[in-house]
């Protein structure tokens, strides 16, 4: 069964005083849209690029606001060792994009709902593929036996 330690990415994460500005600068050099917010080992946040723009941008916060006042908090999370099945369920049930994927309550890191579309489709291309090569290469039954 496949988990969702094989789909993941692993995790970027900042402490809660760190700046919107910092934050924002890091995902760019980063090429991510989501960062955890920790202390310690504890997960209390996640900030998105979503919530830099609403939260933040909109709201007219100063680039040195501290980024727990613009994070998602409590945090949606998934056990590492998750089916991918209850990753639907979880992406489903919470309406969110991004999960924070733990380690026994540990931060590891995120899995977001591109992820998982990118990996069901390779699934069901997969899947295709068979069907497909019958429709544009159909097997020809053999013609039967002339009786003597």
């Amino acid at each position: 069964m496949q988990t969702i330690s094989r789909l993941h990415r692993s995790g970027i994460g900042v402490e809660p005083d760190r700046t919107i500005s910092d934050v924002a600068k890091l995902m760019n050099s980063a090429g991510v849209g989501a960062i955890a917010v920790v202390e310690g080992d504890r997960l209390v946040g996640l900030v998105t690029d979503r919530d830099l723009v609403r939260r933040g941008l909109a709201c007219d916060l100063p680039a040195d606001a501290r980024v727990d006042s613009v994070m998602t908090s409590p945090v949606v999370t998934i056990d590492a060792d998750a089916p991918l099945h209850d990753a639907v369920d979880t992406f489903s049930r919470h309406a969110v994009r991004r999960l924070a994927v733990v380690d026994h309550d540990r931060f590891v890191g995120v899995v977001s709902l591109d992820d998982l579309l990118l990996d069901l489709s390779d699934d069901l291309r997969s899947l295709t593929a068979p069907l497909a090569a019958e429709i544009t290469s159909p097997q020809r039954d053999s013609p039967l036996p002339i009786a003597t």
